[in-house]
């Protein structure tokens, strides 16, 4: 047994209402639900992104029904979204013209390129081809 896919990939930002305008405004992404100054959560495809209030993950939820335990993390994160050439470069416009720096445009030795950039909360997000994995 295996598993078969990462359904949700986590990133903490203390400032959910600046962490959910650059998501929606800046990436496109919908808001799939929000939980006050807890969370804000995304649907990306198949996928979940899910950004946390560093400091209010690690308290338990006030509830009578069960829920997840306290969890989370200090500090950057790091999430790549899959993409193409032509995708990449569409993305780099995109940014730019949005007055986000592009910190690293980057060839892979083995084939592929990626974008790297920053969330307001300082994750470091990149843009790749998926052959950089040696996935198609």
């Amino acid at each position: 047994m295996k598993p078969e896919a990462v359904l949700e990939t986590v990133l903490y930002a203390s400032d959910l209402d600046e962490a959910e305008r650059f998501y929606t405004d800046i990436l496109g992404l919908v808001t799939f639900s929000r939980g006050g100054d807890r969370h804000v959560f995304f649907r990306c495809g198949e996928q979940m992104i899910l950004i946390f209030n560093p400091e209010q993950t690690v308290k338990p939820t006030a509830s009578e029904r069960p829920s997840p335990p306290p969890h989370g993390s200090l500090g950057e994160g790091h999430l790549c979204f899959r993409a193409n050439r032509e995708q990449i470069d569409q993305w780099y416009d995109h940014l730019v013209a949005c007055g986000i720096e592009i910190e690293s445009d980057f060839q892979w030795p083995g084939g592929g390129r990626s974008i790297y950039f920053r969330d307001p909360a300082g994750n470091s997000l990149e843009f790749a081809e998926p052959q950089i994995w040696g996935i198609n």
